[in-house]
């Protein structure tokens, strides 16, 4: 770091950004899981447009990521999120309001915006920017606050829902952007000048988290793929699961309560990676998710006795590629640019994510449940085999 200047305390910016991570996600990307059949019973709108909303603005949310990523970059987090926070805002309140279809979805467009400026990448590429190489501590304890948020908010919704209607809900959920989210951003992050990063690449790919490489080239592009196909994967399977574990003989009520096992595995690889980060490189966080997840899913395909053994290792490897995609590309290119190239990263994620839920539906309807999951296995290995590429490819460029 070439500035001298103190830097604010992560002890007051990662629980603030924790916080305010539950409630945009929980108020953006998780709001269709408990709102959208009670959307449709009330307006009639079809289930499939109400659901296809939130497709839109992931589609949205990936156009605006390096847009996000470079703004970031050169004015900090603080006013990002803050936007991100009346986006989220101003998006609910027209859902709340729309008469019509048409404004449904004008409002998804709106939420879009505000997703690519307040979710996981806005706020990996904010710590980033202020604390540089130190700042994978901190992203990795940021992911603990990210896991929490179907937790804490669908329940959360259900309540606002069925208290206040669903219009009601997205109208409490606007308010605690503007009341409370919009006010952390600005209270907990300075307005004080950025630092400037500089790093030296002298330290071994193994023990120190040092940029290895340029982000162009081919490792830029398979971390991108990498990513991407590790985001569709877990988006197709959180849209599915229930579907799959139906399909193999377990009743809604049982497939529910498996399904629930996700998260604290989420949650519980994430606790072990910030015990243990120190002593590794990220690439080795990112081979373990990558692992995880095609073993867990490839357990759920062959069908084995305990379910909740594969949807185990499959949490833990979706838990632990959060935090890879935040720690792996600063560790390989730095802290520098780091915001830049995380808003690159995230296009071809959330364009991705965007397509998931149907490219899965089609699978399930055209080929049947098990022949879609065996495909879905064979992407995941392919992904583990990306990912040896990657480390074999970042191991060359650093000698």
């Amino acid at each position: 770091m070439t500035t001298s200047q103190a830097l604010p305390s992560p002890r007051l910016i990662v629980p603030a950004l924790g916080v305010t991570q539950i409630l945009a996600w929980g108020s953006s990307y998780y709001l269709p899981t408990v709102l959208a059949k009670p959307i449709a019973a009330d307006t009639g709108w079809s289930l499939t447009w109400v659901v296809a909303g939130l497709s839109l603005g992931l589609l949205i949310a990936g156009l605006a990521a390096p847009l996000v990523g470079r703004r970031i970059h050169t004015l900090g987090g603080r006013p990002v999120l803050a936007a991100s926070a009346i986006l989220i805002a101003f998006g609910q309140i027209t859902l709340a309001l729309s008469p019509n279809l048409a404004v449904f979805i004008a409002g998804w467009i709106v939420l879009g915006f505000g997703m690519s400026a307040g979710l996981y990448d806005a706020a990996f590429s904010t710590l980033g920017r202020l604390y540089g190489p130190a700042a994978r501590h901190h992203i990795t304890t940021l992911t603990l606050f990210g896991g929490l948020a179907s937790t804490a908010c669908w329940p959360l919704s259900a309540f606002l829902v069925e208290h206040f209607g669903w219009r009601g809900a997205c109208a409490v959920y606007a308010a605690i952007q503007l009341g409370f989210s919009l006010p952390v951003y600005l209270l907990a992050l300075s307005r004080g000048p950025l630092p400037n990063w500089t790093e030296a690449l002298s330290e071994p790919l193994e023990t120190r988290e040092r940029p290895t490489t340029k982000p162009t080239g081919a490792i830029f592009l398979i971390l991108a793929a990498a990513i991407m196909i590790g985001s569709m994967l877990s988006t197709v399977i959180s849209v599915h699961i229930l579907t799959i574990l139906q399909a193999h003989g377990v009743t809604l009520a049982a497939a529910v309560g498996l399904g629930a096992l996700i998260g604290p595995s989420q949650v519980g690889a994430r606790f072990i990676e910030m015990l243990v980060s120190r002593y590794h490189h990220p690439i080795w966080t990112k081979l373990a998710s990558v692992s995880f997840v095609a073993l867990g899913l490839g357990l759920l395909w062959a069908d084995v006795p305990i379910i909740a053994v594969a949807l185990v290792f499959y949490g833990a490897g979706i838990g632990l590629e959060s935090i890879a995609r935040a720690t792996l590309p600063l560790a390989l290119f730095g802290a520098a640019d780091y915001a830049p190239i995380m808003g690159r990263l995230a296009r071809p994620s959330l364009i991705a994510q965007a397509a998931s839920p149907s490219i899965g539906a089609f699978l399930i309807q055209s080929l049947g449940t098990e022949s879609a999951l065996a495909i879905v296995v064979g992407v995941a290995v392919f992904n583990v085999a990306l990912t040896l590429v990657l480390f074999a490819l970042a191991r060359k460029a650093h000698r």
